[in-house]
């Protein structure tokens, strides 16, 4: 029979575990999973990522559940142009994207001609790929890979579809306190250019900083239980891959 001890023993133990897990959480590290393509060729559907939490300060968001026990960001460090970000969407703060940071407050952002502008200004791209298919959903896509070069000198993949569907937009001024998000896969992303689902991102809705592949995984091929897959299915040359 089991004593009292042990079992008091045994939930100190796992309350302590607790703990210290929502700690490594809400302050230090969280795990992600890409559920959608809107950041390929960057991000892929089942990649797995760290997100730092304190590189931006903290919020409520910080938090599993978001408890309002923060009424404003504190420790903030403000984001650079380029980072790759995870948020929780305006519409509902609840659900958590991830995107790059393209626009900072005050900047203007508008679409010409399918050529990114960022206050007036061109973002250079140089294609790398005549021809790639990536995702789209369920389908796959036709597209052309660039590398753009941001105001400040980031670079990064872009996918644009080989049509150009997205060819020119109303002009984007991001409120202050707030940052326009844009997805890698430019043709297939649900991002700051659509105000009604999501929009300009306030600081205090952002979540951390993206920093690397831990795991990756394609589902297409088979899942993790399927072990004699494994060596097709799993992306072993993602793993501790640095996102840029």
């Amino acid at each position: 029979m089991i004593s009292k001890k042990v079992i008091t023993d045994n939930l100190k133990t796992l309350f302590y575990a607790l703990i210290i897990a929502v700690f490594i959480r809400s302050l230090l590290l969280q795990p992600f999973y890409i559920p959608s393509s809107s950041m390929e060729p960057t991000l892929l559907v089942g990649d797995r990522l760290f997100v730092t939490k304190y590189s931006y300060g903290y919020s409520k968001h910080s938090f599993p559940f978001s408890p309002p026990i923060l009424s404003k960001r504190i420790i903030f460090s403000k984001p650079k142009r380029g980072d790759v970000v995870v948020f929780k969407t305006p519409a509902d703060n609840r659900t958590d994207y991830i995107k790059r940071l393209i626009g900072l407050p005050g900047d203007k952002i508008q679409f010409i001609d399918s050529n990114l502008y960022i206050n007036s200004n061109e973002v250079p791209k140089s294609r790398l790929s005549k021809s790639d298919k990536i995702f789209c959903g369920n389908k796959t896509i036709d597209v052309f890979t660039f590398e753009e070069k941001l105001p400040n000198n980031r670079l990064h993949k872009s996918a644009y579809l080989k049509s150009y569907s997205f060819d020119n937009s109303d002009l984007f001024i991001v409120p202050k306190d707030h940052f326009f998000f844009l997805g890698d896969n430019r043709d297939c992303s649900k991002d700051s250019r659509f105000l009604s689902s999501v929009g300009y991102v306030h600081k205090e809705n952002l979540v951390g900083k993206a920093q690397f592949i831990f795991f990756s995984s394609d589902k297409t091929i088979g899942s993790f239980f399927k072990f004699w897959k494994w060596n097709k299915s799993i992306r072993f040359k993602r793993f501790f891959k640095k996102i840029i």
